[in-house]
């Protein structure tokens, strides 16, 4: 890399930046969170010349790493954040909204594909792309209106970790579908038993982490706000590493990666905030912009042009049964009406997992242009009209939503 590319492409994120400044302030006047002025600046971008260029060659690869380690840096913080007395002492019910959030979308996800014609095999896996959640996408709004630690904040949250598990088991039942269309199935189940021991050690690597490794290396040095945000950054490489090398995901490594290491920042007092207030600036300032940036950039409004009544129904399906699924807990009455509209839509934001998925079973011939080009415009529609939805649902009922889970938190 010479020093002629490396000025070119500090130039091109320094407009990017300057583009997301001047128009957050802009969305701000409108009670929009600026964090979504980096998507719209991305999606403005997509198509032009400029756009071409960030997303091509080095500058791309370049772009998506450090999107990558946006992902990183968000979930890491959403970690730190998790409550665990309150999520235990909810974990019923989250567990409850996790199954009925995904059960719905996957059924009418399902229906829609075999009405169309499409095999029992294909509904399928098509049903289980709308199930999961990019929470990533949505936390920092939760963050922006002072939402994620609350009960609609741990909701989705928990619900959303719990999804990531549906995830990886996702992929690896599509690596197997397509491993005994290709010949390839042994190796594939031999896969996912490897995915499971390797869920199984990163567990048990955590517990030890948690119990005796974290505090022994908090003693080793003086306790100063660098030193612990060195450990903290050496938590979450360690596991958001191994996570990540032994196909779990960022989402779970980085997650818990922030879990772990919170209980020795409480210990370290204004030290650990200041700690964690430092960590929040670089994962908002810097990480989170590139992360919105590259999300706007990966939006397929050409796709949704394409293909606009499929993906329109994909989109819905999910969308829908997201919805209605938490609904039903509000008749249970686990939660309020304006939590269960707040949760499932905030629930229902999607960027990656159908997107992989989908290329899986396109690069293998298993789906063809048409349910490609519609599931990827789906992803995008979701992209672009929850966190603007939520957004708003929040900004009209910040004060219900925050006010009933802080008496939630009374004596915790």
């Amino acid at each position: 890399m010479n020093e002629q590319f490396l000025g070119q492409f500090l130039l091109l994120l320094a407009l990017l930046f300057g583009l997301t400044y001047f128009l957050s302030g802009f969305l701000e006047k409108f009670k929009i969170p600026g964090i979504l002025a980096a998507l719209f600046v991305g999606m403005g971008i997509h198509y032009t010349p400029m756009g071409t260029v960030v997303q091509s060659g080095l500058y791309g690869y370049i772009l998506t790493l450090l999107a990558d380690f946006g992902v990183l840096f968000l979930l890491f913080f959403i970690g730190l954040q998790i409550d665990m007395k309150e999520m235990k002492s909810q974990s019923g019910d989250i567990i409850l909204a996790t199954l009925l959030n995904t059960l719905f979308p996957f059924l009418i996800g399902m229906g829609i594909i075999l009405y169309l014609g499409y095999g029992w095999l294909i509904a399928f896996v098509i049903g289980l792309t709308g199930m999961p959640t990019a929470e990533a996408v949505i936390v920092p709004i939760l963050d922006e209106f002072n939402l994620l630690r609350t009960k609609v904040g741990n909701y989705i949250v928990g619900a959303g970790v719990l999804d990531d598990v549906i995830e990886v088991f996702l992929v690896a039942f599509v690596s197997v579908l397509i491993g005994m269309e290709t010949g390839m199935a042994q190796n594939k189940s031999q896969e996912v038993m490897e995915i499971l021991l390797d869920a199984l050690l990163f567990i048990t690597a955590a517990f030890i982490a948690r119990k005796y490794i974290l505090s022994l290396l908090a003693k080793w040095t003086q306790t100063t706000v660098v030193n612990r945000i060195v450990l903290m950054i050496l938590t979450l490489l360690v596991f958001g590493g191994f996570a990540e090398y032994s196909d779990l995901g960022l989402v779970i490594g980085a997650i818990v990666a922030g879990i772990i290491i919170r209980p020795i920042l409480n210990k370290a007092g204004d030290i650990g905030e200041n700690a964690i207030q430092a960590v929040k600036a670089v994962s908002y300032g810097f990480f989170g912009i590139l992360f919105f940036l590259w999300i706007g950039m990966s939006v397929d409004l050409e796709g949704l042009i394409k293909a606009p009544q499929l993906a329109i129904l994909l989109f819905l399906a999910a969308f829908i049964g997201k919805l209605l699924g938490i609904l039903l807990m509000a008749f249970m009455k686990k939660l309020t009406f304006k939590e269960a509209i707040a949760i499932g839509i905030g629930l229902n934001v999607r960027l990656t997992t159908e997107i992989i998925v989908a290329k899986l079973l396109f690069d293998a011939k298993i789906i063809d242009t048409h349910l490609f080009t519609a599931l990827v415009a789906a992803s995008s529609i979701s992209t672009l009209i929850v966190p603007l939805i939520f957004s708003f649902l929040a900004s009209k009922w910040k004060g219900a939503l925050a006010g009933v889970v802080k008496n939630n938190y009374i004596g915790t």
